[in-house]
Formats: structure tokens, C-alpha cells, sequence
């Protein structure tokens, strides 16, 4: 989640998360609408980002408010729920459940760890039986929750992944996106950043393979690079297919945000568990990658932005879940982190998205 000068299952439900419409004050029972919140390709006049993406919609409608006594805020992942609805992680350790046209909040749950401490809750990925799947920057860590909170299991991380002195790991950028793919056989989980050893921008993909009894054991590694190496990888979203959305971000004071989407594909990827320093040396395939968009290239629509920005779009985008495939393209969905900060946003963005 830090600012620097930086597929879930698809079901019947889902078809609603296509209607991305605004929620209104998180407490309210009616929807109230805003120019900003309403703001779609239809009254834009033109949604292209790119020749692969454009822009559908966004909404402010949650920023600022409260729900269940929590602050509807600090969101860093979303996923598709089993019945359709989304759920949104918030940084600092609760999970949020959504309507998935109108954003409303219906549910908020506390996350906590096994001695009962608050989590950097990052990652999300809600598993075929409804638990949740959810990793922290603390450690970092996934561990396996029931949908009331509950700790059901936790996963191994290999000791060079753990935060210094434990590890090679840098505090706060460990564990942020975190995906299910090939079916739901492979857990994959992207480190914000390179781990100490490495060429600065290259980022490691741990992934974990289903065992007997819906566990998890540690599998094949591999290694991303980033454009700039002051950028991280806030988020992954797995495709049918196996490969990969991955967003960049990074963030520049008095300049603002960059966020870029890619299509990766980890497939041919050489498995880097055995290799302790990657230096971009020969011999080791990374994980092929192709630029849909800098966000910055989309139509604002007419947003505004608290603070400079290159696009009065951006903000600090952190979460993101694909909620449909329809005609070719992806639906997918991304939500800013606004850290509760006066100058920053909880902004949903939905995107449509086009692969080859």
C-alpha cells in the first residue's frame, strides 16, 4: 500500500457488477446519484484508454463514509463473492461485503491475527467454498478465513520472502496482490517490491498448489519486472486462460499518481525458487508482459482529484477483480486506496478490457 515514487470465479451474479451505477452515504437506504458518480461511456465522448481498454464508469459514492461502525476506506482488494456480491479488503484488517451494482456496503467483519492483532490486510481471494484468502504485508502471511472472520488455516512462506532481519524482505512491501488460477488449483501471490539481493523492479510471484483437504504447499516462483523500478505491483487478477492482469503503480509528490495495466503471462516463466539473487542474469525467462494502458490515457470523465495528478482520474489504485467476459472483453473493476486521507479518493473505476 505504500505511495512511493513508486478471477474469481465468474458466476450468474456477476452480470450485475457490469452496471456499475453510485451508492449513496454508506448508511443511507436509497441510492442518490451524482454527475460525477453516473459518468459512462454513453456520456463520454470518447471511453477509449487505449486500443485494448477503455473506461465505462467510476464512482465516488463510498469516499468519506461509514458502515457498521467502520470507515469505508484503506480499500486494497476487491474479489467476486460465491453469490455474486463483492468483497473489499480494507488495509487495516476488516472486510467489507457489496452490493454488486449499487457498491452499497452490506456486511463488515474484523480480521485479526492467531494472538488477535490488526493485519496490513492486502490481498483477497474468495475460495470455491466461500472462505476467504487473505495475505498481510505484516510478515507477510496468507492465512484462510471463514466469511465471519475466523482463522481456518495459514499458509508457508519461504524465509527469503519474510520482512528483514527474518528475511530479505523490506517492510510494506511484501504480499499485495493475490489471485486463484488454473481453475482454482494455484494460489498466487505478487511481492510489492524486490526482496534485498535482487535487481531493484524485479518483483517475485510466489504460488502455492491445492493440496488434499483445500490446503496449500509451497510451488514454483517467479519473477516480474516492472517498467521503472520506482514502481511496485499493488495487484494481480488471473484470466482463464493463466495469465495475468498486473497493475504498476507508484506515486511522485507534486506530480501524482502512475498506474499501468499489463497482460503477463507466467507460463514458460523459469522457476526462480533455487535462484537467490536475481541480477538479470542470462538463462532465467521472466515473466512476459504487454502494456493495455496507463490509466492516465483514459478520458477523466469529468472527475476531480484532490491533489495534482497527471489525469484528475487517477488516485492511489490498489484493488482491482475481473466481474465478467462478454463480446471479448473483460469487465473489470478497480478501487483506490485513500489511505483516510483528506486529499485522497475511494474511487471505483470500471473498465472494459480486451486480450488477444
Amino acid at each position: 500500500m505504500r505511495l512511493r515514487t513508486v478471477l474469481a470465479t465468474v458466476t450468474a451474479g456477476l452480470a450485475a457488477a457490469t452496471c456499475l451505477s453510485a451508492a449513496g452515504p454508506a448508511t443511507a437506504t436509497t441510492t442518490t446519484l451524482t454527475t460525477a458518480d453516473t459518468a459512462t461511456a454513453d456520456t463520454a465522448t470518447n471511453s477509449a484508454c487505449s486500443p485494448s481498454v477503455s473506461i465505462d464508469g467510476f464512482s465516488d459514492a463510498l469516499d468519506k463514509t461509514t458502515f457498521g461502525g467502520y470507515f469505508v476506506g484503506n480499500l486494497s482488494a476487491l474479489a467476486v463473492d460465491k453469490d455474486g456480491s463483492l468483497a473489499a479488503l480494507a488495509d487495516r484488517s476488516y472486510l467489507f461485503d457489496l452490493d454488486a451494482r449499487t457498491l452499497a456496503p452490506k456486511k463488515a467483519v474484523g480480521l485479526a491475527d492467531e494472538n488477535g492483532a490488526a493485519l496490513d490486510s492486502e490481498g483477497l481471494a474468495v475460495d470455491r467454498d466461500g472462505t476467504r484468502l487473505i495475505s498481510s504485508e505484516t510478515e507477510p502471511s496468507v492465512r484462510r478465513y471463514s466469511a465471519d472472520g475466523r482463522i481456518l488455516d495459514r499458509l508457508p512462506v519461504p524465509s527469503s520472502l519474510l520482512v528483514s532481519p527474518a528475511g530479505r524482505a523490506t517492510s510494506n512491501q511484501t504480499f499485495e496482490g493475490l489471485t486463484l488460477l488454473n481453475g482454482g488449483r494455484t494460489l498466487l501471490a505478487a511481492m510489492e517490491d524486490a526482496i534485498s539481493g535482487d535487481t531493484p523492479g524485479t518483483v517475485r510471484f510466489q504460488t502455492w498448489r491445492r493440496t488434499e483437504g483445500d490446503h496449500f504447499e509451497l510451488s514454483a516462483q517467479y519473477a516480474y519486472r516492472t517498467d521503472d523500478p520506482a514502481l511496485g505491483v499493488p495487484e494481480v487478477q488471473a484470466l482463464p486462460d493463466g495469465r495475468l492482469l498486473v497493475l504498476e503503480r507508484g506515486f511522485t509528490s507534486g506530480v501524482g499518481n502512475t498506474v499501468r495495466l499489463f497482460l503477463a503471462d507466467p507460463r514458460g516463466a523459469t522457476d526462480t525458487r533455487g535462484i537467490e539473487n536475481l541480477t538479470g542474469q542470462t538463462g532465467v525467462r521472466l515473466i512476459r508482459k504487454t502494456l493495455l494502458t496507463d490509466i492516465a490515457a483514459c478520458p477523466s470523465l469529468g472527475a476531480t482529484a484532490r491533489q495534482p495528478q497527471p489525469n484528475p482520474l487517477l488516485d492511489n489504485i490498489e484493488g482491482m477483480v475481473v466481474t465478467g467476459h462478454a463480446k471479448g472483453r473483460y469487465q473489470v473493476l478497480l478501487v483506490s486506496d485513500d489511505n483516510q486521507n483528506a486529499a485522497q479518493t475511494t474511487r471505483f473505476y470500471r473498465l472494459s478490457v480486451r486480450v488477444r
